[in-house]
């Protein structure tokens, strides 16, 4: 039988949970920022890695921002199985009706994608990046990027409006914008910790500087606006690259000055 004296205590931490929630929720500074998302299809081995765009898209919900998803409208370079990490032999899948699948259909052709119409653009990760926004999974240094993904990377940039990407999305920017900063994490493997750590070295290589940062952190090039993150080029537990996401969101929210 509950006593007066347990009813109060009840009722006590109840109100500071309350409190604490609410203080939580109400320091969160809200944008009006109206960003771009730029997907590369569905799956992390051969499109957008889900976990990673669903961190941005969360954190920019709770930042405020108005969100628009985009995705070129061509053929993946191919399919992967994902529960055998293998090539699916004679099969073909289009990387804007394979990215509908993360934006619940709500999905616009990156060849409409105006600098003019947004703030801020941000790329997730996934192998999608590097196979289908470019062939940097296969020629390394000397790719090739999607015309449309440069010509929208050079827009924003040549507007003054921020980039954001994580993981292995990087890349495009290092390939893209000559002398930037970005980060991919580590530059050692670290006994597997970090096992895309040659990045780093193409991105040198591509005429980019690599800056390194933990998991949890975002990069800042001020003078091009250009904010990445690592994401799952480290081998790590969930929240932490969702915390690193949230630092690289933000940091493209604040740039916007929306």
């Amino acid at each position: 039988m509950l006593t007066l004296r347990s009813l109060f205590n009840k009722r006590c931490s109840f109100v500071v949970k309350t409190q604490i929630s609410s203080l939580i929720h109400t320091s969160v500074k809200y944008s009006s920022a109206k960003v771009a998302v730029v997907l590369s299809g569905c799956g992390v081995y051969d499109g957008t890695e889900i976990h990673e765009a669903s961190a941005i898209l969360v954190h920019l919900s709770r930042g405020g921002a108005e969100v628009q998803m985009f995705a070129p409208d061509v053929s993946q370079m191919h399919v992967i199985d994902h529960s055998k990490g293998q090539p699916a032999e004679k099969e073909t899948r289009n990387v804007l009706a394979e990215s509908a699948r993360i934006a619940r259909g709500n999905i616009t052709d990156l060849a409409k994608l105006n600098a003019t119409n947004h703030d801020a653009v941000i790329f997730p990760g996934g192998f999608g990046a590097a196979k289908n926004l470019s062939t940097f999974a296969v020629d390394g240094k000397d790719c090739n990027v999607n015309k449309e993904v440069e010509r929208v990377l050079k827009d924003f940039h040549k507007a003054g409006k921020p980039i954001g990407l994580c993981c292995i999305s990087p890349v495009l920017a290092a390939k893209v914008l000559p002398g930037v900063e970005v980060t991919v994490g580590h530059e050692e493997e670290e006994g597997g910790k970090w096992p895309y750590a040659g990045t780093a070295q193409a991105i040198t290589a591509l005429g980019a500087k690599h800056k390194a940062k933990e998991v949890n952190e975002a990069h800042i090039d001020k003078k091009n606006k250009v904010v990445t993150s690592p994401a799952f080029m480290c081998e790590t537990k969930l929240h932490h690259i969702f915390d690193g996401i949230g630092a690289m969101v933000r940091d493209v929210l604040k740039l916007t000055g929306k």
